[in-house]
């Protein structure tokens, strides 16, 4: 069976992948793909509990050049949000060719596996005007941690349950001040930027998403 888009053909695997299998697989078994993963904060949860995670993110791995292997259980992908940035504004120039050439390769991964669920997140930007309106918007609050940054989620999953909290007077003012959210402590990620800090996956949803999708 194959798909065209944007003029590409993506075919897909000759072995059907055969949903009912992959549910009964024993944990260690079930493979999660953690596509542009960065720190694999989305995936924790999933490593946490025995799940065979793969994290495939520069420079060990590329989504344009990566081979996913048969029986993947679960994807989730986080492609880089900067260019499809509204604060990025009109003064910076974007590169939307290489930002979607990225989503497409997200998208072609997922299509090839067939996986019981996937999802792919990006915060409320542009991208829309390429995916369309995703079937939930989130923000860390809705999920119990402290900071806002509204996140749409693209995918075919169980939503994750929420459990919403107000933003304390600290963090307002901190994001009032900075125009951002407080990233997360360095020494919890050590080596990253505070960029990469600040796109981290919030640990909460991570958890919700998890727990709502074995």
């Amino acid at each position: 069976m194959t798909q065209t888009t944007n003029n590409t053909e993506i075919k897909r695997p000759d072995e059907a992948v055969n949903v009912d299998l992959l549910v009964s697989q024993p944990t260690q078994e079930k493979i999660i793909l953690d596509l542009c993963g960065g720190t694999g904060s989305w995936s924790k949860p999933y490593s946490d509990a025995g799940y065979d995670v793969r994290i495939i993110t520069l420079p060990e791995y590329d989504v344009l050049t990566y081979c996913p292997p048969h029986n993947v259980y679960g994807i989730l992908a986080a492609p880089p949000c900067d260019q499809f940035s509204i604060a990025r504004g009109h003064k910076k120039k974007r590169d939307i060719n290489g930002a979607l050439e990225i989503v497409d390769a997200c998208l072609k991964i997922i299509w090839q596996c067939e996986p019981k669920f996937w999802g792919l997140e990006n915060p409320v930007g542009m991208l829309r005007k390429y995916l369309g309106k995703p079937p939930l918007t989130f923000e860390p609050l809705d999920f119990g941690e402290d900071y806002t940054k509204k996140t749409d989620l693209w995918g075919y999953y169980k939503t994750p349950k929420f459990n919403r909290i107000e933003q304390s007077e600290e963090s307002k003012i901190y994001q009032k001040i900075n125009h951002m959210h407080k990233p997360p402590a360095a020494k919890l990620y050590p080596g990253t930027t505070r960029a990469a800090r600040r796109a981290i996956t919030p640990q909460g949803f991570a958890e919700a998403f998890y727990k709502a999708n074995k």
